[in-house]
């Protein structure tokens, strides 16, 4: 099989906040449907604007930096055999975090 990640940008859940315990279980309900359905590997949300870049000579900067647009909020990792089906698990969650999701197909685990 295949592994995929499926992410969202920080700040694309816009509910208002008396609604995020809904959101959190129909998440939770996907990621326990996932899981009953042996594609769930990991997920988790990002603690907003905390990265720090490592440069290849062992510099640590603050990051990201300020002319970033786009910083991953969450994601989730599934193991499908198909895009498709890692596309119908993204709907689902898009679904149930109120917000788009982005799917990419991540490279084969080179000690696999």
């Amino acid at each position: 099989m295949t592994r995929y990640l499926i992410s969202f940008d920080d700040g694309a859940m816009t509910f208002p906040e008396e609604d995020l315990r809904d959101v959190a279980k129909a998440g939770l309900k996907v990621v326990h449907e996932a899981q009953d359905a042996g594609v769930w590997v990991f997920g988790a949300g990002l603690e907003s604007q905390r990265a720090s870049v490592v440069a290849t000579d062992g510099t640590v900067t603050d990051g990201p930096y300020p002319e970033t647009k786009e910083v991953i909020g969450g994601f989730a990792v599934v193991d499908v055999p198909s895009r498709e089906e890692a596309l119908e698990w993204a709907a689902k969650i898009a679904v149930a975090c109120r917000c788009a999701q982005e799917v990419r197909e991540l490279l084969p685990d080179p000690t696999a």
